[in-house]
């Protein structure tokens, strides 16, 4: 198997991988990063949710060989101390119910508000048509997005 060069929440690291396997294989059993979850493997609910180079994508079906030398982001390299704004107004809404799809909707907030910081319902809605909660928390999920905006635009303590 070749040594891949990866990028992970910031820190350069190597694995003895093969360059087909998903992503998502190599940031759980060997970078030992576990908030991405598995759901469908097949790119469509979106709880894999990843950044590369600062785009969402799905990492079930991103094999490692292109992902390799790139910019991977990860629930737990978003924000390790939870202060970033989606994840603030996350808490702030109370969005979760069941938690098992939330790293991926957060990834994919985060990714829509870092290349459009004001987009409109229908972007929003856009942006995240490909995250499924089975739970139904989407008017939570859209108003933890506004909220983050808001924070964005007149940053102020979300935890009140």
């Amino acid at each position: 198997m070749p040594t891949l060069r990866f990028h992970i929440n910031g820190a350069a690291q190597q694995y003895d991988v093969d360059a087909e396997m998903p992503v998502l294989w190599l940031l759980r059993d060997y970078a030992g990063l576990t908030g991405t979850k598995y759901g469908c493997g097949i790119a469509q609910c979106g709880a894999c949710t990843i950044h590369l180079d600062g785009r969402a994508v799905r990492s079930c079906t991103l094999s490692c060989g292109a992902a390799a030398e790139k910019q991977i982001t990860t629930i737990e390299g978003l924000a390790p101390d939870g202060s970033h704004p989606v994840q603030q107004a996350w808490i702030r809404e109370d969005v979760p119910q069941c938690g098992y799809c939330q790293a991926g909707q957060i990834m994919s907030a985060a990714a829509l508000l870092n290349s459009n910081p004001s987009p409109s319902d229908q972007e929003i809605h856009t942006a995240m048509a490909g995250n499924i909660c089975r739970c139904g928390t989407y008017v939570r999920i859209r108003r933890a997005i506004r909220t983050a905006i808001d924070y964005k635009l007149n940053p102020k303590p979300l935890n009140q």
